[in-house]
């Protein structure tokens, strides 16, 4: 059903998937030669005969304090002498209709190498009862709960337990792991750092993939408190309760217990994101003082982890074993050490494989474009380094949707095809110029490469109280005006007539080709945001003396 205009799912399994996550759970139930054939469609059946082997599967409801029973799994070793003990492996479940079963792809992984595995959906996700509660206090002491009952069984050894999830799971496990210390290392793929951040950024909500995940959700079984965020946000009353909301939900708060503990966190995420804050994640990343690694890949929110969850290889599965058998003593991974620092790949190489120490010697060093005026007879204005521009104002129509350039036609779906290649084309001489205003850099006499944090700054004169703006930068080739992003970032004034507002844009590791040329459009409307513009209505874009607008950019000639 629509969601406030938004039909799809961008999260939706496709039935193979599902036909094949309800044939595991069958033969893991049911580990006979009948159940376990049923899996060699999808080359499974060898893989699960050895898994019903060497451990035993059962599923389960613990029951929290309360009275709520969470739906559960667990995956035992067989043959533990008396007194011999294993590593344990906690997966709180990503966000979907299948709760924990998402993870049943890596499960003979964990087993292989040793690993009690037990992976539960939280509180009112899929087959779990309760209210959403949205990674909350709730979720965290429900989680306490399951690790109480998870130390009272035989055989696991309570000083070598971690917590591995994707998305919801993985916010839930960072969040769990501040809070128990019994938990000695973390892992997150498709991770939040700052929940905040990623529902609100620079004062503009992300009602897109906000509705997305509502709908996902399920409104009707969130918890009361949920429920009335929703409608907050919804309203566009970012009130302190909506602040706090998010603040218990954001692993950046216990980031000092973080530290205390060194405790390794590992997470992943993709430059064009569209779910949650990649600077709030690398913010998190670079303020840990423990064993840290994080991967940034091509893409958007879970695309790379897909194919290990469902028992393929990826590089955040195979992370996460080498992670966790190095922090654990387990042996579900290759024997290799693994890799800390930043992990990342570049647009639009799916085969590119760069390490970095640590983000300072990651990012390159900013270089200064000035925004410039529309030189007579032309269309565009010109970005360029050297001396400041000054003096000039731009007008941006509001006209809705109309404009030509979107973060992203479909959440999670266009970063698919980003990761085969094929990125989505913006043809920009198409752009009405009256409602985007363009920059455009000469033809590089190279090939260059964009890595690191972006930053702008321009003066913006609203003529409403309230109005957003979204700036984009775009690789541009001039001989055919097709395009593809690099990154963006939105911003709404709020009660202001003008200002001058910096911001940041999402960090960005691009490649571009001798002769493309980097283009800057800002206009005022996109789906992926709730805009504050009033139609018909305009924003000007000026640049006054000593407040020159510019975009700052990591970019150097490609070695």
């Amino acid at each position: 059903m629509p969601v406030n205009g938004f039909p799809e799912n961008p999260f939706a399994l496709s039935p193979d998937h599902v036909a094949m996550l309800e044939a595991i759970r069958v033969a893991l139930l049911d580990p006979s030669p009948r159940r376990i054939g049923m899996l060699d469609q999808w080359g499974l059946a060898d893989t699960f005969e050895v898994q019903a082997e060497i451990a035993d599967y059962r599923e389960f409801p613990i029951v929290m304090s309360d009275g709520t029973r969470i739906d559960a799994g667990l995956s035992m070793p067989r043959g533990l002498a008396p007194g011999q003990t294993c590593p344990a492996i906690v997966m709180p479940a990503p966000l979907n209709d299948f709760g924990r079963l998402a993870y049943f792809g890596t499960i003979p992984r964990w087993t292989l190498g040793g690993y009690a595995v037990l992976t539960y959906s939280q509180r009112g996700l899929a087959r779990s009862e309760g209210e959403i509660q949205v990674a909350g206090p709730q979720d965290v002491a429900d989680g306490v709960e399951i690790l109480n009952w998870l130390d009272a069984l035989e055989g696991v050894d309570e000083d070598r337990i971690g917590c591995f999830g994707a998305s919801y799971g993985a916010g839930t496990s960072l969040l769990l792991a501040a809070e128990d210390s019994r938990v000695k290392a973390v892992a997150g793929a498709s991770a939040w750092g700052d929940l905040f951040t990623s529902l609100f950024e620079n004062g503009t909500r992300h009602i897109k993939a906000f509705e997305a995940l509502v709908a996902l959700f399920h409104e009707e079984r969130c918890s009361a408190e949920f429920q009335e965020i929703i409608k907050k946000i919804r309203d566009n009353v970012i009130d302190d309760e909506v602040k706090e909301f998010a603040r218990l939900r954001s692993p950046m708060q216990h980031l000092k217990t973080y530290n205390d503990r060194k405790l390794p966190v590992l997470m992943t995420t993709y430059w064009h994101e569209t779910i949650f804050s990649v600077p709030a994640v690398v913010d998190l990343f670079t303020e840990l003082r423990g064993p840290k690694s994080l991967l940034v890949q091509i893409g958007d929110h879970g695309n790379g982890e897909m194919p290990g969850l469902f028992g393929a290889i990826s590089k955040p599965t195979e992370m996460t074993y080498r992670w966790m058998d190095h922090h654990l003593g387990g042996r579900a991974g290759d024997g290799a050490e693994p890799q800390y620092g930043i992990r990342s790949e570049y647009m639009h190489n799916l085969l590119s494989d760069l390490t970095h120490p640590d983000w300072a010697g990651y990012a390159l060093p900013m270089q200064r474009f000035h925004l410039g005026a529309v030189p007579a007879g032309q269309q565009d204005a010109p970005m360029a380094q050297g001396r400041p521009q000054a003096g000039w104002t731009r007008s941006v129509q509001a006209a809705g949707p109309d404009t030509g350039v979107v973060v992203a036609p479909k959440l999670i779906k266009t970063g698919l095809t980003e990761r085969v290649g094929l990125p989505h084309v913006y043809k920009t001489a198409d752009i009405k110029r009256d409602v985007a205003a363009v920059w455009t850099t000469a033809p590089l006499e190279q090939p260059m490469r964009v890595q690191g944090d972006l930053e702008a700054r321009v003066t913006v004169k609203p003529q409403t109280k309230n109005a957003t703006f979204i700036a984009y930068l775009l690789d541009c080739d001039p001989a055919t005006g097709r395009a593809a992003i690099i990154t963006h970032a939105p911003y709404t004034l709020t009660d202001q007539q003008a200002a001058t507002v910096t911001f940041r844009l999402q960090p960005a590791h691009y490649v571009l080709a001798k002769g493309r040329q980097l283009q800057l459009i800002i206009d005022s409307y996109d789906p992926f945001f709730a805009d504050d513009d009033t139609v018909p209505s305009a924003l000007e874009i000026t640049s006054p003396e000593d407040n020159e607008s510019y975009i700052d950019i990591p970019l150097a000639p490609l070695p």
